[in-house]
């Protein structure tokens, strides 16, 4: 990708950290300027080495940004989106980072003051744990990163994102905004609620006797209940959907338990394993 001279992070967690760590450390930026609301969070990304310069002023963290990352929480990507386009340069590419999409992309796309555009991104490089002290410049590496470009988004917006994705290790793909939003229903957002619930019901004398069974699968539950909480709203009739198809297949278990149908159960557990091996690791 082209080098950047200035890139501005709006929020400098996990994932904003890493962008500026992968930025810095493969030599893709001139400067990365972190902002944030609290001095704590900025003074975490500073020590990591995610960012250059850190300022809590939004609008003078854009004031010269060639390509502006908002990766802060769903519910306030469109405030911070706008008011990135509202002090940034004339014509500044902005971005984002945020597990929903339509709703992000219908507020902002062709909608940007000042020659601004907005194209929507999505990198599938997550973890349950939050904050930049756990930033890694090799989180993108070989991870899907999704663009959700529309009718209004220009060719070579697309191509800069894909190129700067691409920069940072991913491999790039393209799905329409309500696609991604009912493939991540599945895919992250249904998971995420299955494995709250299923940490949230386990009593607290059988603590001690949790082994890898239970670890794995309420490990993504660890997750900020704040984040997950909005992204579950945003999303949620794609998120019922999928738990309806969800709690059909849990009811099928159940039955064959019921019935003491040991066919019907291998088969349904069979099902089971055949997908999860065709996953991987």
């Amino acid at each position: 990708m082209r080098r950047l001279k200035n890139a501005a992070i709006v929020g400098v967690g996990l994932i904003g950290g890493s962008i500026g760590l992968a930025l810095r450390q493969r030599d893709l930026a001139d400067a990365v300027i972190g902002i944030g609301r609290r001095q704590a969070t900025l003074r975490t990304a500073r020590r990591v080495g995610a960012v250059t310069n850190t300022t809590v002023d939004l609008a003078k963290g854009v004031a010269d940004a060639e390509l502006v990352v908002v990766c802060t929480p769903v519910d306030r990507i469109v405030e911070h989106v706008r008011e990135a386009a509202a002090h940034c340069p004339e014509g500044t590419l902005i971005t984002d980072a945020g597990s929903t999409k339509r709703m992000i992309v219908e507020s902002l796309d062709g909608q940007l003051p000042r020659g601004c555009r907005f194209l929507g991104s999505h990198p599938l490089a997550g973890s349950e744990k939050a904050g930049a002290a756990h930033a890694s410049a090799e989180l993108f590496e070989g991870r899907i990163a999704i663009l959700t470009p529309t009718k209004n988004t220009h060719a070579e917006d697309f191509d800069a994102l894909e190129e700067f994705w691409s920069a940072l290790g991913s491999v790039v793909i393209q799905m329409p905004p309500e696609e991604h939003d009912r493939a991540l229903a599945a895919t992250s957002h249904l998971p995420h609620l299955v494995a709250a619930t299923l940490a949230g019901i386990l009593p607290e004398n059988c603590f001690r006797l949790a082994a890898a069974g239970v670890l794995d699968a309420t490990r993504i539950a660890s997750g900020d209940p704040g984040l997950w909480t909005q992204i579950l709203i945003q999303n949620r009739e794609n998120v019922l959907a999928s738990l309806g198809q969800y709690e059909r297949a849990l009811g099928a278990m159940r039955a064959a338990i019921v019935a003491g149908d040991r066919d019907a159960l291998q088969e349904l557990l069979t099902v089971a394993k055949k997908n999860r091996d065709a996953l991987g690791s």
